[in-house]
């Protein structure tokens, strides 16, 4: 790691009137690279560094800033970060190595509190300038989504860090049951008795502060105590050195802690809803982290065409275009219920003047020779990623993404594992090896499609299956083989229970490269 282990963060005071904070993000397996990119640019983020699972920077950015990273599932203020804890037989030695991560620093543990409620000021700010303007678009989706939010945060509070971003093997727990340890019951401190408290720093009332540690533990101590077992430890802590108050379902903090064989890490969630929860998506699909990976990929420029040729419920499409809004997305789908999921997602979003949803089959697409600029596509080959009978589909369904695609075009495709596999190896030897000759511009052909759509309602459209076939005909003479399909680059990603393979290829011959 590129700074030094257990150099504490800028304190809280050091970290106001815009000047630098230290942050961490947690990201799904293989999402790191991604993740580094984005703080880079979108944050102007220094002292970037990454471990599996986790990515750490420092940046000025304004909490409206932080809030638009898409790579990242949840954004924490960097309380601390120590060498791992040393393993010693005699376990109450270990209890009081952990209860050090919080009695070493208390002054640092209560600058870096108050920095975070300066932070949570800010958040409710923001909420309620959107509620000052209830026709704002942000207003109307926060409305749209309030159910999708509530059950997110009902979730939060019943579970701690999602299956799907944990990078090892753990155990999670809520300090639930810290006030029931022993020598907890003495009286309750109040914040205002203590001179450097929180309470004291912000000027607010003296009422109790309410707090849960969510406990991630992996390796070595993980076989000696369990999470539980460790929350309870430092739980334990922050009520004797700040008569915090344990509470569960409604705290006003939670300190996220991970303990493992290669780092021990203290943070503090800034939003309560992870990043990666997106209010617009209505119905769930692919995750959106990986969906923005694969459009951030593609080289998306103003004014192009982009096709998600089995675009399910819109993931990728909605990902792309909140990201890149001026130019022309197509989705296509052989579902009819798909599609209509497509549609409830693209209207919450507010983009029914920017994606075009179509039904049609990836076989036989409803567009001329290169007219496409972008593919974007996650191949859906097999009910959870199995192969199946389906795979002897996937030589025309890259034809037919080819046979679209302008030349110098770019496709991002998600593959399962088995598909990669059987891409590496079998694909290209299996189809032929037919001569390749120039097509139509890409432009003139796309704009039939989507031009004269801008103010109006878009719905599914069902293109008559003679009119693909007339397409396909004309232009079977044009098509070329997956070998013009030149793999540029592949990214290894997680899903929660499975792998998969980014992919992306740039079509380098027949045809001619657009600028």
């Amino acid at each position: 790691m590129a700074d030094e282990v257990g150099q504490p963060p800028p304190k809280g005071p050091c970290c106001r009137a815009g000047l630098p904070a230290r942050y961490f993000c947690t990201a799904g397996r293989g999402m790191e690279p991604f993740l580094l990119r984005e703080v880079r640019t979108r944050l102007d983020a220094a002292q970037v560094e990454y471990v599996s699972g986790k990515v750490f920077f420092t940046t000025s950015a304004e909490l409206s800033m932080l809030k638009e990273l898409k790579s990242a599932e949840r954004l924490f203020l960097l309380l601390n970060k120590y060498p791992p804890l040393s393993i010693s037989r005699n376990k109450g030695r270990v209890i009081h190595d952990i209860q050090k991560l919080v009695n070493e620093t208390p002054r640092h543990w209560l600058d870096m509190v108050t920095l975070w409620r300066s932070l949570h000021c800010q958040e409710v700010k923001e909420e309620n300038r959107c509620e000052e303007r209830p026709d704002s678009q942000k207003r109307k989706l926060e409305e749209e989504g309030s159910i999708q939010n509530k059950k997110q945060k009902r979730e939060l509070i019943l579970e701690t860090v999602s299956g799907e971003t944990h990078i090892e093997n753990h155990q999670s727990c809520n300090a639930s049951e810290v006030h029931n340890s022993n020598g907890l019951s003495s009286g309750r401190l109040f914040l205002e008795k203590t001179p450097e408290l929180i309470h004291e720093k912000s000027g607010e009332s003296s009422s109790c502060f309410s707090f849960r540690v969510s406990c991630r533990c992996s390796g070595a101590l993980a076989k000696i105590f369990t999470a539980q077992e460790m929350g309870r430890i430092i739980g334990t802590a922050l009520m004797k050195n700040f008569g915090w108050k344990a509470d569960l379902r409604n705290p006003d903090i939670e300190i996220f802690v991970h303990l493992n064989d290669i780092y021990s890490v203290i943070g503090i969630p800034v939003f309560r809803l992870p990043l990666a929860s997106r209010s617009y998506i209505k119905i769930a699909g692919l995750r959106s982290t990986v969906a923005w990976a694969m459009a951030s990929l593609a080289e998306i420029k103003p004014g192009a065409f982009v096709l998600d040729p089995t675009c399910g419920l819109g993931t990728i499409l909605l990902e792309a275009a909140t990201e890149w809004p001026n130019v022309h997305y197509l989705g296509t789908d052989i579902s009819d219920s798909q599609l209509e999921g497509a549609y409830t997602n693209i209207k919450a979003a507010g983009l029914v003047d920017k994606i075009r949803l179509l039904k049609a089959s990836v076989t036989a697409l409803p567009f001329q020779s290169e007219s496409i600029d972008v593919v974007l596509a996650d191949i859906p080959f097999g009910k959870k990623f199995k192969i199946t009978k389906d795979m002897t589909l996937l030589p025309d369904v890259f034809k037919e993404i080819e046979r679209v695609l302008c030349g110098g075009g770019i496709v991002v495709l998600l593959l399962s594992q088995e598909l990669y596999k059987r891409l590496s190896g079998d694909i290209a030897s299996s189809l032929g090896t037919e001569n390749c000759t120039p097509a139509s511009p890409c432009k003139q052909s796309a704009m039939m499609l989507v031009s004269n759509t801008k103010g109006k309602s878009i719905v599914p459209t069902t293109v008559p299956l003679s009119t693909q076939e007339a397409e396909r005909e004309d232009t079977s003479d044009k098509r070329m083989t997956f070998g013009s399909l030149v793999l540029v680059e592949s990214l290894e990603v997680s899903l929660g229970k499975t792998d998969a393979f980014i992919c992306k290829y740039k079509k380098v011959t027949g045809g001619f490269a657009r600028s």
